[in-house]
């Protein structure tokens, strides 16, 4: 992960995933927490707070969040009633360790921390609004600027904490030039409103995705995939 994503996290110590279903934060999430855990500076508790799908949520990599050296957070479901994961308070308020939610997508899963929202309005939270330019929701402004306002609306985060990920993947076929165009794209759509923290990769893609950026690049490895993946 390039060094300017990690100097953008100094002085946070809780770090919130967002965005529209499907945009690939829940891998964003558990690779960006595995970062933070290796620089070995401080407990890292991960929290999975997806209740809107049964597929790839992170809840279903404890076994390799654990070996990461992640405290692991969530809640099983009761058929498909949603059930809200304890503990989220509490580790928000202790700076001591580095805290790092998982939300589900769109609205429906944004309702699970409006409650958290005087805690993750502050100073020492850094929202991530994860956008993939190749899902049908983020097509264009209108879209992206329709799910956006939903998501803000329900969880009650302060549009002035957003900062925004382009993640302009298509799993393990993405290659670099569908990066380059998905990226621009975002970038022409946003811009003008919002800048782009960072871009992120297939981690094969890395050292080409520096070259042909004009943003930091997180490298992600590929852990909620399909079986014959």
């Amino acid at each position: 992960m390039d060094n300017e994503i990690l100097e953008s996290c100094k002085g946070y110590n809780n770090f919130l995933f967002i965005g529209e279903a499907g945009c690939g934060k829940s891998e964003i999430a558990v690779n960006f927490a595995r970062r933070i855990a290796d620089l070995n500076e401080k407990e890292v508790h991960f929290f999975d707070l997806d209740m809107t799908k049964p597929l790839f949520r992170s809840r279903d990599l404890t076994k390799e969040l654990k070996s990461f050296g992640l405290h692991v957070h969530f809640e099983e479901q009761f058929m498909d009633a949603p059930v809200l994961t304890g503990g989220v308070n509490q580790q928000l308020n202790d700076t001591s360790i580095y805290t790092v939610l998982d939300v589900g997508g769109d609205y429906i899963g944004a309702r699970s921390i409006g409650g958290y929202a005087p805690m993750i309005n502050r100073q020492d939270t850094l929202i991530y609004y994860v956008i993939n330019p190749y899902r049908p929701w983020s097509y264009d402004l209108d879209h992206i600027d329709l799910v956006l306002g939903e998501v803000l609306g329900v969880s009650h985060i302060d549009i002035k904490k957003i900062h925004m990920i382009s993640n302009p993947n298509m799993g393990f076929q993405t290659d670099i030039d569908e990066i380059v165009k998905g990226n621009t794209k975002l970038n022409q759509l946003i811009s003008p409103y919002k800048k782009l923290d960072f871009v992120c990769v297939r981690e094969a893609l890395y050292e080409e995705a520096r070259q042909r950026l004009d943003l930091p690049v997180m490298p992600l490895h590929l852990y909620l995939t399909y079986p014959w993946d």
